[in-house]
């Protein structure tokens, strides 16, 4: 309505929704659930979701939109990524450490790239080194406001997106970042004077924090294995580590790979083509050879 300067009551549009037959009148029975209250302070604790939707209407690919809203004053980050991949919940999590700072803890569901039974998945890898507590919902009720959000911004947003006539994730996060997320908030976050308490990242080297990890061991020719190829540590002035020791083989987000053995970086050389091993011929002996004719106890060559 504001784009076409029309004022209409909330409650008299409703009533024309309605009689449309839009809307249904019944409500539809939920469980009883516990009331949580909100956090006492902003960025204590940061409800996170993608929302998987077809937010182009058909005009572009289907895609994410990953949501971010604080539990204390409802104020909201989103941006849109083609998955809901471990890479781009790096990106995503990465912009919203660098433009609000680091929460205390982070509010998920149990989806893979966030929860593995039995074991750590990057992005809680990632989130232990930054001090960031994952909390995780136990239905999608539990982390409503999120939920709430997404449905929200699966009509309003749609909308906005349909009249600028936006069909790419280029151009739906530069709408977002340049004029949505601000005219969002001023509707939806809370005007309370929160405290702000994110934390800073300026002492964490995020490159190393938002990144593919895992280890090997080094062999004794000062080598390792890496998807079936062989990588030569080098020389440098980091110190090497000894055989049989592991060393830290971290993949960035731009695809480059980093070798590192107690923080240090080492210096490395892929090895293209594997020396191959000659192997010894075993022949049969001929019929007059001396070892015929040697009696060996009872037994005797024929």
């Amino acid at each position: 309505m504001e784009n076409h300067q029309i004022k209409i009551d909330h409650e008299t549009l409703r009533r024309w929704i309605r009689s449309s037959g839009h809307i249904g009148w019944q409500r539809t029975k939920r469980p009883h659930r516990r009331h949580r209250e909100r956090r006492s302070a902003y960025g204590e604790m940061v409800q996170f979701d993608g929302s998987h939707h077809d937010w182009f209407e058909g005009r572009g690919v289907k895609c994410c939109l990953f949501l971010f809203v604080d539990d204390a004053s409802s104020s909201s980050h989103m941006r849109f990524s083609p998955t809901e991949s471990t890479e781009n919940a790096f990106i995503v999590f990465w912009e919203y450490v660098e433009y609000k700072g680091i929460p205390h803890s982070i509010y998920v569901d149990r989806h893979s790239v966030y929860y593995e039974k039995g074991k750590e998945t990057e992005f809680g890898r990632a989130m232990r080194k930054l001090g960031v507590k994952i909390i995780y919902a136990q239905s999608p009720q539990g982390k409503g406001r999120v939920e709430r959000g997404n449905r929200t911004l699966q009509d309003s947003l749609v909308k906005e997106m349909r009249l600028r006539g936006i069909s790419t994730i280029g151009e739906a996060n530069k709408f977002l970042k340049e004029e949505f997320i601000e005219n969002y908030n001023k509707q939806f976050s809370l005007d309370d004077d929160f405290a702000d308490i994110h934390r800073s990242e300026k002492d964490y080297d995020l490159r190393n924090i938002f990144c593919y990890e895992q280890t090997r061991q080094v062999k004794n020719d000062y080598t390792i294995t890496l998807t079936g190829k062989l990588i030569q540590l080098q020389i440098s002035e980091n110190p090497l580590p000894r055989p049989k020791e592991f060393v830290t083989i971290r993949k960035y987000l731009d695809d480059t790979l980093h070798i590192f053995y107690d923080e240090k970086e080492l210096e490395y050389q892929p090895i293209t083509e594997r020396v191959q091993r000659t192997k010894k011929v075993i022949t049969k002996p001929r019929k007059d050879h001396p070892w015929k004719r040697v009696k060996i106890g009872k037994a005797r060559y024929e």
